[in-house]
């Protein structure tokens, strides 16, 4: 009873200790239900209307299977040259390989539906890129499969220009199209704006909330760990920190070069600013839309972003037309949103004076938010695949 957590002094005792183990026996048990429903699925096909074989050759094949989808790859070394997994959802029976071993030709396609995950950011992966389509269409004419769905790391500026010809609307064989940023392609019929998501490619993990990341007061008002370009909208930033003293108040960690390789160390300090942080801090870069949107919410640190659109094509057809985010803001994210650095004083003078409960409710609220729009960009992913793939029972 109570005198024995007396009795054991020095050591803390935490009255959520049980709940915590709950937890932990509770997400035990999710996994190995998931790796028994893996077992099963083959068992299963005959009850599946559509089998989908998805490729995942961009690193945001990851965050679909990985986070929107919740399911496993083995091996789970992230370096294997070949990852393959698998699941049911709704009607279809999906299948997951990726890896640099998935080559044209290498691989047995076993579906008659693809989805192909493409990186589409500059030339030279928009050549890689070309190569899959045309091994796709290739097996389209040959009658090895049905139908393909390519979902698209798009341009940071939203020149996607090149894909267009491939898309059936325009003569080519591609059904439907999921594409990063504000495309003005999207017209929610075979073209859907997808999510960028978490920065897979650096091995942003799968993060399970926990108890103290929902409860425990946070040493830092706000962070921000990235580059500082010259006379960018990020200088402005740096120097409106610095005015007041404010930047002592947050965890401030500026570059002048863009780093694509993390150190482990680095990538550390960045989950643990997120961690440590009420407010992430998210200026535009090339996009308004960037990993850290996604990797904040990941840790319950509210986004605060810049709500202006970038220089390029990027543009959409919603009620928000000069905004960005626009998938983000059609599904009621709660972030902070504003149009200068000027505005940030006030938001951290709004800040300091929070209670921690308020806090409390405002993460659980983040958190629960970004469990369900990755459920319902699920949800939305597979509807339009059936919609599009099975054939209606029109006559």
């Amino acid at each position: 009873g109570f005198l024995d957590h007396v009795a054991l002094g020095n050591e803390e005792w935490n009255p959520w200790e049980g709940d915590e183990k709950n937890e932990r026996i509770a997400s035990q048990q999710r996994y190995e239900a998931s790796l028994k429903m893996i077992k099963n699925a083959r068992v299963h096909l005959e009850e599946t209307s559509l089998r989908v074989q998805i490729w995942g050759k961009a690193a945001i094949g990851l965050y679909l299977w990985q986070h929107i989808f919740g399911g496993h790859l083995e091996p789970a070394d992230v370096t294997a040259q070949w990852r393959e997994g698998s699941q049911i959802a709704g009607k279809t029976y999906f299948s997951f390989i990726t890896g640099p071993s998935v080559v044209p030709g290498y691989f047995s396609v076993e579906a008659e539906n693809v989805v192909l995950v493409l990186n589409g950011r500059e030339k030279a992966k928009i050549a890689y890129a070309t190569q899959w389509l045309h091994y796709a269409q290739t097996l389209v004419q040959t009658h090895k499969i049905q139908h393909v769905a390519v979902v698209l790391l798009g341009n940071e500026q939203c020149n996607n220009e090149w894909i267009q010809p491939y898309l059936k609307r325009h003569g080519g064989f591609v059904n439907l199209l999921f594409v990063t940023y504000d495309c003005a392609l999207v017209n929610e019929e075979d073209i859907f704006q997808w999510p960028l998501g978490v920065a897979t490619y650096r091995n942003f993990p799968v993060v399970e909330p926990s108890w103290s990341m929902l409860h425990d007061p946070r040493s830092y008002l706000c962070n921000f760990l990235g580059t500082v370009y010259k006379n960018s909208s990020r200088e402005t930033l740096m120097e409106i920190l610095k005015q007041d003293g404010l930047d002592k108040l947050c965890w401030i960690a500026a570059r002048e070069q863009w780093q694509p390789q993390e150190t482990s160390e680095s990538f550390k300090n960045y989950q643990d600013a997120l961690l440590q942080s009420d407010l992430t801090l998210c200026p535009v870069g090339i996009n308004t839309e960037c990993y850290r949107i996604y990797e904040a919410c990941s840790y319950g640190s509210l986004p605060v972003i810049e709500d202006v659109m970038t220089s390029g094509d990027c543009r959409n057809s919603s009620v928000y037309h000069s905004t960005p985010l626009q998938l983000l803001k059609t599904m009621g994210a709660p972030f902070i949103f504003i149009k200068n650095w000027k505005e940030l004083p006030a938001v951290l003078e709004k800040e300091k004076k929070m209670s921690l409960q308020e806090k409390i409710q405002r993460r659980k609220k983040l958190v629960e938010w970004y469990q369900n729009f990755k459920a319902w960009m699920r949800q939305k992913f597979i509807n339009t695949l059936e919609k599009s793939f099975l054939p209606s029972d029109k006559g």
